[in-house]
């Protein structure tokens, strides 16, 4: 009796604020798991003085029943996800310390995954990447050192290169609310007697989604290749590639549509009222690696790799009342005295990109002492152009209306140090420099604007860790570092500031904390101080072709304190939770509004002000209950609490994401039934109490009639919804 008024104890706490962390599974483990050679040279090793979360491939299947990556990744510390189709399928992004996707670098085995323009990193173009992930880290912050652009907030790390130790194979399906299905299937060779190992996963999401015609149809392949040469040498080959079809849903809701009508979506919508049927993303991207790992001597190991990245898609939409001469065509003239100067279209506009280069690090390791020189050299070309392929009136067929193309190179080198001066005392060091060169010939809408630009950044980083206790039952340490990065403008911030190039970011980020594990419960405390110099932010100016450009502003910064703790009351029950409280700001912001009334920009002055999207608070937690001896079921409650988030840097709360709580439950049941090694079911139930709560939005403001006006758009999130998940292997 006394689990069960336990289990209904911890549910109710659930609804008014649960703090948790389910996926922080190393946060229960006394040693660092065991990484893979191919991220060891920029993942931070167990006594690095770095903020970090160890995610294994085993705690991401747990939940892998058809959600993207970031939704896997909601209850680690300082995480906030959102999803445009609301309901964790499609187009997902994932903020940390309030730095959102393109200021949080993505490695996949190494290889850069963000974007090389806009910087984002996109999983909708990885669909069931967890799938094949063995295991993820995430450090906080800015890290150590990496390879691609420069992380802002935070680096994410992933392995995908794990492969079966024996033959065998799986099956992994799942269905739930919104028509959403996954279907995935793979299988292993296991390692055969040449030496050779092979792998396969296919993949099939779809979903409806929540918001109206945001439905997702996404598609995986990997293969993998193994081959052990000798005791000393090993290869690797990794083909995967994702394909993504997803409704248009970035427009959001508006807010006085979110108490009427919370899945509208107005985006295809035609003169007549109707909608357009095809208004989609439609986006493919492969990986191609290959990596040979090399053992010297018991103290040298060099990894090395190449890499291609190719992606090509485009987004289809249908536009109304179109003029012809912002696509460089004459107006159509059906009779005399009869001149026409706009129409309604279909277009696309096209993005067609190669990535790709070369990676490397060797490893010294020797008694006291960790040695690392690694580094990367890529380049990007891309190509982006758009094609009209119907049109109301005379336009000629698949006219193409621009195109300009980019090349940018990036060329990185670091080396890590790490030294046990004593049993206590340990130092950690990094020098890291990378060259940035980038050309843009032109842009869609100012085609003769061609920056180039070439950066040298110098990124040190320095810290101490000190074991105040290491015994075989506690384990105690105090660690402090100091960390530089710096970060080149996006593209669009190049095409916004036509005037004048915007400056490179730069953060000085320091950070110190204290942990200990006694085994059966476990506790830490991370503090932080990030101060950004010339942080590019949207302020509501425009340049000089009237395009919004974000601004460098001189001084801003994130400051607060990351808490986590874990206890094993009972053998049986587990508690776990995290939480951030924060301090983010922009010293003198200045807002611009248009000026309807005299087309102008009215300048205010705000002081010092919120950033955009930074929540003050940040809680999660959770329990897990195994209530029955020897029996492989058990019940995980979740929750998540996000406090206010303003949609602008002007710290206005009739500009803002009210704050959520939110609450899930899974409930797994795995039995032994020949011919099957397991067989499992999961039940997911999301926002159990039926929270309706936005997790994103934008806001635009002008003055009309001598009156200011603001209009908000918000991402609404699902109601109560489910998904359940059959495993099976083989």
């Amino acid at each position: 009796m006394y689990k069960i008024l336990l289990l209904t104890s911890v549910g109710i706490l659930c609804a008014p604020v649960i703090f948790a962390q389910q996926a922080d599974s190393s946060f229960l483990s006394k040693t660092q798991q065991l990484q893979s050679v191919d991220v060891r040279g920029l993942r931070a090793g167990n006594d690095a003085p770095f903020a970090k979360t160890e995610i294994s491939g085993k705690e991401l299947q747990k939940n892998n029943l058809g959600q993207d990556l970031p939704y896997l990744l909601q209850y680690t510390p300082s995480a906030v996800t959102t999803s445009d189709a609301g309901a964790g399928v499609g187009y997902t992004t994932l903020r940390i310390r309030g730095t959102d996707n393109t200021r949080i670098n993505v490695t996949l085995n190494g290889v850069p995954v963000n974007d090389a323009e806009s910087q984002g990193a996109f999983f909708v173009d990885l669909p069931d990447v967890a799938s094949s992930t063995s295991s993820i880290q995430i450090q906080r912050g800015v890290g150590s050192s990496t390879n691609g652009p420069g992380a802002f907030g935070a680096t994410m790390s992933l392995s995908t290169m794990g492969q079966r130790e024996e033959a065998g194979a799986e099956g992994h399906f799942s269905y739930g609310s919104f028509n959403t299905q996954k279907y995935t299937v793979s299988a292993g060779t296991g390692l055969l007697s040449n030496g050779l190992q092979f792998d396969v996963r296919l993949s099939k999401i779809s979903s409806d989604g929540y918001i109206d015609r945001s439905a997702s149809d996404l598609k995986s392949l990997q293969i993998l290749a193994g081959w052990k040469a000798s005791e000393k040498t090993s290869f690797h080959f990794m083909l995967l590639t994702g394909k993504e079809k997803t409704g248009q849903a970035w427009n959001g809701v508006p807010q006085d549509s979110l108490a009427t009508n919370r899945t509208y979506n107005e985006l295809g919508q035609k003169a007549d009222g109707s909608f357009y049927n095809n208004q989609t993303d439609n986006y493919q991207q492969d990986y191609y690696q290959f990596f040979g790992d090399h053992k010297f001597n018991s103290a040298l190991t060099l990894h090395a790799g190449l890499f291609l990245t190719r992606g090509r898609g485009y987004y289809e939409e249908y536009k109304t009342d179109q003029a012809y001469a912002d696509y460089g065509l004459p107006d159509y003239i059906p009779a005399p005295n009869d001149t026409v100067h706009a129409t309604d279209m279909i277009r696309q506009l096209w993005l067609d990109n190669y990535y790709y280069g070369g990676l490397f690090s060797l490893m010294y390791e020797k008694k006291n002492t960790q040695i690392t020189f690694g580094g990367v050299w890529s380049q990007y070309e891309g190509k982006n152009y758009g094609n009209i392929t119907w049109a109301q009136f005379n336009v000629p067929d698949n006219y193409q209306w621009y195109t300009h193309d980019a090349q940018k190179n990036d060329l990185n080198f670091y080396l890590k140090a790490q030294h046990t001066f004593s049993e206590k005392l340990i130092a950690y060091g990094e020098l890291q420099y990378r060259n940035v060169a980038y050309f843009i010939n032109g842009f869609r809408t100012n085609p003769d604007l061609k920056p180039a630009v070439n950066y040298n950044f110098f990124n040190p980083k320095v810290g101490f860790t000190y074991l105040l206790r290491q015994t075989t039952t506690q384990r105690q340490k105090l660690y402090l570092s100091y960390a530089v990065a710096n970060k080149e403008p996006n593209q669009n911030d190049f095409e916004a500031a036509a005037a004048s190039l915007p400056k490179p970011e730069h953060l000085y980020d320091l950070e110190g904390g204290y942990e200990i594990n006694q085994g059966k419960w476990t506790a830490s405390a991370n503090l932080y101080y990030m101060k950004y110099k010339d942080q590019l932010i949207l302020t509501g100016k425009i340049n000089d072709v009237g395009a919004y450009t974000r601004t460098n502003v001189p001084e801003s910064y994130r400051s607060g304190v990351e808490l986590q703790g874990a206890w094993l009351p009972l053998s049986w029950l587990k508690l776990h939770g995290n939480a951030t409280f924060s301090e983010n700001k922009i010293k003198d912001f200045t807002e611009y509004i248009d000026n309807y009334d005299d087309g102008t920009q009215t300048v205010v002055n705000h002081g010092t002000t919120d950033i955009a999207f930074s929540p003050a608070t940040i809680a999660a937690a959770g329990a897990g209950f195994t209530p029955f001896h020897k029996t492989d079921f058990g019940i995980d409650i979740m929750g998540k609490y996000v406090s206010r988030q303003y949609l602008d840097n002007t710290s206005n709360a009739a500009r803002s994401i009210d704050p959520y709580t939110t609450c899930d439950v899974r409930l797994h049941y795995g039995i032994k039934l020949r011919p099957f090694k397991e067989l499992s079911l999961t039940l997911a139930i999301n926002n159990i109490f039926n929270k309706k709560y936005e997790s994103n939005g934008y806001t635009y403001s002008y003055i009309s009639g001598g009156s200011l006006t603001t209009q908000n758009y918000y991402f609404p999130q699902a109601g109560t919804n489910w998904l359940l998940g059959l495993n099976i292997k083989w």
